[in-house]
């Protein structure tokens, strides 16, 4: 940590996040779930999963039931049906971010109906800051045009300044944790600062794997042809896609808390930015 930054960086690369193929089902773990396990990795802040996906065509995860925990769903490319026991089905296209606040508990399923296109989305779960909520549910929608160049809040803390509480509004997607997240789409050679909030004690930033799959197994020979999207951070670390980056806050230090973005490849960059609080 440099003396004028009150911020660490510590590397999530892409090939050691936990991995699983179910031909049906390519996914990647950057925290511990289903059969993978790594102590160094149960959570962050009240971060507990971020699973990126990719689904078969007519193929999905059959009904199941979830309790006390906050689960959205950001739309990358395809079609993502989300069914629920409140009555709710929607499909979500790109640009769709999903929220559901399980609370005391409720059943659904996810499932992609198109009959040719795979749907590539990521997973997110938080822990809410209280228990025994009523399930509810929330969707919005953000164009490639709104995020292009700019952090985009597009998940903020229920009852936040411009934080609906209608299924569908504009502006971000309500969550009952103490949880920001942004959302961008970087052009090459362009650059993004952000400064943390003065509560925020943990950040985290994740390149999305935008210009395909790759499996770890084969990371290493299959690059992408001309390197894929990267990101570049102030302390200088280099995420490429799939690689994610956790920030921990120095609270006692006077140090700057702005991050800097900057596309040092030659497509656009979709990466994700939370801001949290222990």
């Amino acid at each position: 940590m440099s003396a004028s930054s009150a911020l660490k960086f510590i590397p999530r690369r892409s090939g050691s996040r936990g991995w699983a193929d179910h031909s049906w089902l390519k996914t990647y773990h950057t925290f511990n779930f289903a059969s993978y396990y790594d102590p160094n990795y149960e959570s962050w802040g009240p971060l507990r999963v971020i699973n990126e996906d990719r689904v078969d065509a007519g193929t999905g995860f059959g009904l199941h039931r979830h309790r006390e925990f906050q689960i959205w769903s950001y739309i990358v490319d395809g079609e993502l049906e989300h069914k629920d026991s409140l009555g709710n089905t929607e499909i979500m296209k790109r640009g769709d971010v999903q929220m559901t606040s399980t609370g005391t508990g409720i059943a659904h399923s996810e499932y992609n109906r198109n009959k040719k296109q795979q749907v590539h989305f990521l997973q997110i779960w938080a822990l809410p800051n209280k228990s025994g909520l009523s399930p509810t549910y929330y969707n919005r929608h953000f164009t490639d045009e709104e995020k292009r160049d700019k952090l985009v809040k597009v998940v903020a803390p229920a009852g936040s300044e411009g934080c609906s509480d209608e299924r569908n509004a504009s502006g971000p997607t309500p969550v009952h944790a103490a949880l920001t997240m942004y959302a961008s789409i970087l052009s090459p050679k362009s650059t993004l600062k952000h400064t943390l909030a003065p509560t925020t004690t943990k950040a985290l930033v994740h390149n999305i794997m935008r210009s395909g799959y790759r499996s770890p197994s084969t990371a290493a020979s299959d690059k992408y042809e001309d390197g894929g999207a990267m990101v570049q951070l102030n302390s200088g670390l280099i995420l490429e896609e799939g690689d994610g980056a956790f920030i921990q806050v120095n609270k006692t230090s006077d140090g700057s808390r702005e991050i800097e973005f900057k596309n040092v490849g030659e497509r656009d960059a979709e990466f994700l930015v939370f801001e949290m609080e222990d």
